[in-house]
This record gives structure tokens, C-alpha cells and sequence, in this order.
């Protein structure tokens, strides 16, 4: 059985998202850089950030990741789907690599992977995403924002 361990700051709410904030989770070894594959990253570090700063909102980590050799575990032994599961609520994921079937299944949580092809520090993925959102986003960016924002009226719209 995969253990998931979760750390997250303890404020009034549960995982409160700020206004206008992109939730995103950056895969890690050591909580420092983006510097693992999706399959064997030890951790996520999940942060929601704006154009005027960014918020720690949780790790989560995980005991079973992949030894990167490319061979298929024994039936049943399903290792992405608790990731997955983890990143439910994330706009955005980055990572060093994904491989095509992980990068499907992310998709289809709703989350969108950004592939970076060398480590960096995680100061330097919150900052460049900051200046993402306070410049011109990119179309793929505008499109995440617009289903962000929409997910975010959604539970509003029944109200009367």
C-alpha cells in the first residue's frame, strides 16, 4: 500500500485559496528545487500564488515513487493514481518530466503539466509564475485562469 503523508499550515480554513490565486504543486526530492520526474518525485510542494506574492499551502509526500528505469511494476501496483488524487485542486503541475500516460491522466484531474527540463529552486518557479500572471499570460495560461475563475463562481451560481 502507497502511504501519502500530507503538511500543511494550520489556519482557520481548510487549505483557503486567496482570490485570484493559481494553486500550483511543484515536484520535489527535497522541498527545495523542482527537481523530480512526476513518477519519482518524493514530494509535492504545493503553493497558491498571485501577482502580488505567493502562499505555502501544503507537502505531500509519498513512500512508493518510481526508480525511473522505465519497466512496468506487477499488475495492480498503481503508483501515479495517489499522486493524481493529490494534485485534485492544483492548476498547474511542474515537473522535470512526465511520460505520456501520467500526463494523460493529469489532464484529466483538471491539471495542467508544465514540463521544465533542468532543476531549478522552487523561489525561482513562484517567481517566474508571478510575473507570468502579472504580465501577459500565455494563451495556455489565460485558458487555466478562465477555468480557474469559472471553478470558482461555480457553487455561487445556485444561490438566489
Amino acid at each position: 500500500m502507497n502511504a501519502v503523508r500530507r503538511l500543511s499550515l494550520v489556519t482557520d480554513e481548510i487549505h483557503p485559496r486567496r482570490p485570484g490565486s493559481l494553486r500550483i504543486a511543484v515536484a520535489t526530492q527535497d522541498l527545495k528545487s523542482l527537481n523530480a520526474h512526476f513518477g519519482s518525485a518524493k514530494h509535492f510542494a504545493v503553493y497558491d500564488v498571485t501577482r502580488d506574492g505567493w502562499d505555502f499551502v501544503e507537502a505531500v509526500s509519498f513512500d512508493d515513487v518510481s526508480d525511473e528505469t522505465g519497466k512496468h511494476r506487477i499488475e495492480g501496483d498503481d503508483r501515479i493514481t495517489p499522486k493524481v488524487n493529490a494534485l485534485r485542486g492544483c492548476h498547474l503541475l511542474f515537473c522535470v518530466a512526465i511520460g505520456g500516460p501520467s500526463a494523460a491522466k493529469v489532464v484529466s484531474a483538471k491539471v495542467h503539466p508544465i514540463k521544465v527540463g533542468q532543476p531549478e529552486s522552487i523561489q525561482d518557479v513562484l517567481s517566474r509564475t508571478q510575473n507570468m500572471l502579472r504580465t501577459a499570460p500565455p494563451p495556455w495560461l489565460r485558458k487555466v485562469l478562465a477555468q480557474a475563475g469559472a471553478a470558482a463562481k461555480k457553487p455561487f451560481e445556485d444561490e438566489d
